[in-house]
């Protein structure tokens, strides 16, 4: 019997994170690293009917004019990450990728977004032309590829945040907006569109709108599909989920928190604009008050510093109230490759998503909200809580 064989189709496919998972898929498949950093792995999942790394092949949109041979050599040269034999152990598969990669939309990206890409690359004049390009590209990629599934996973970089009160409440609403010369949905909802409605799934790691309009997800539901977001938990505020829930378990009044952020990859040049920071900013800062109860002082700061290239560090300074009113401060430390810290979760997404899809599962699915800032569907911002709601969803009968 042939095994299935599952298609990961990255939105952003020559960026930092599309890459390290590339390589990481890669070395895993060639058995030239372990599978530490990946949760799938862990013995509680053991039960699961997980694909095999073997079982993927990639694919992708890129606005970007460069090769991602060439971003792989750009993060081993600016942020010391992948040893030289590994590199030249992927060149191959990289370049089977590279051929796989389609040119991406520019829909409603805004200014920043839009310099990435080469002054002649064409915008889409409507949302409608742009969707059916996409589904073309995934539709190729599928049969080409003899693939059972695909699953769509924006890796793109943060578009600015979309007004809540003109986002679609049901289908019909989101085709009308679609029809309109000024359709106000971004890149990321139509590329949620388009794999949504082939029945594809869909999954947004980033802060930007995709699949979280009421309308999109009635799409999913109507398509018998699966989606999932947004913006992915790796460091900073990994940590906030963590050390919150402490200080309200332990009945201390949290009255102050400061977070301060600094790398200089192409993530935090995009987040350098204002309007693509409001995104991050509000995602990065909303959880606390869901998980305290009530909202202490809070600010957020986002800073692009280019000679830190991929590593990013954050500070973090906690000022909370103890017994007979005692001022006390907890500060602390976090580095850490930002796309290293998110390609394994990148990889245990589809490993999860695709075992939704086997068990006839549809919608957003709520059981990933410990790997998100943002998670669809539940409001439950602790860690642990999260991470206990995935176990019992692996428990469950396959």
């Amino acid at each position: 019997m042939t095994t299935p064989r599952i298609g990961i189709w990255f939105i952003g496919a020559r960026g930092g994170v599309a890459t390290s998972s590339a390589i990481g898929l890669t070395a895993l498949q060639h058995q030239q690293t372990d599978e530490t950093g990946l949760v799938s792995a862990l013995p509680v999942f053991s039960q699961l009917p997980l694909p095999g790394w073997g079982d993927f092949v990639i694919g992708g949109h890129e606005i970007r004019d460069v090769t991602l041979y060439d971003e792989a050599l750009r993060l081993n040269r600016e942020s010391r990450v992948f040893d030289a034999e590994t590199l030249i152990a992927c060149r191959e598969e990289l370049n089977q990728i590279e051929s796989r990669i389609r040119s991406g939309i520019l829909w409603n990206v805004g200014h920043t977004i839009r310099k990435l890409a080469p002054e002649d690359a064409p915008d889409q004049l409507e949302p409608s032309a742009a969707i059916e390009q996409i589904q073309a590209d995934l539709a190729e990629f599928r049969a080409q590829n003899q693939l059972e599934n695909v699953i769509v996973i924006n890796l793109a970089s943060t578009e600015a945040p979309i007004d809540e009160s003109i986002w679609p409440h049901s289908w019909s609403q989101t085709q009308t907006l679609l029809r309109q010369a000024d359709c106000p949905l971004p890149a990321s909802s139509l590329y949620a569109i388009a794999a949504l409605d082939l029945g594809m799934t869909y999954i947004n790691f980033t802060p930007s709108l995709g699949a979280t309009p009421p309308g999109i997800d009635q799409l999913a539901r109507e398509r018998s599909a699966r989606h999932a977001g947004r913006d992915a938990k790796t460091g900073e505020t990994l940590l906030k989920s963590v050390l919150a829930p402490m200080f309200a378990a332990r009945n201390l009044d949290v009255m102050s928190w400061v977070g301060h952020n600094i790398f200089g990859n192409l993530d935090g040049k995009v987040l350098d604009d204002p309007s693509n920071k409001a995104s991050k900013v509000k995602s990065k800062d909303h959880l606390l008050e869901a998980i305290l109860g009530y909202a202490p002082q809070t600010l957020v700061s986002i800073e692009h510093i280019e000679s830190l290239a991929d590593w990013k560090t954050a500070w973090d300074h906690i000022h909370f109230r103890g017994f007979l009113n005692t001022p006390m401060t907890l500060q602390f430390t976090w580095q850490g490759c930002d796309s290293l810290l998110a390609a394994p979760l990148v990889l245990d997404l589809a490993r999860f998503a695709e075992v939704a899809r086997q068990r006839g599962e549809v919608g957003c699915m709520t059981f990933l909200g410990c790997f998100f800032k943002s998670p669809l569907g539940t409001n439950n911002q602790a860690f642990f809580d999260q991470t206990r709601l995935l176990e019992t969803w692996a428990a469950q009968p396959n």
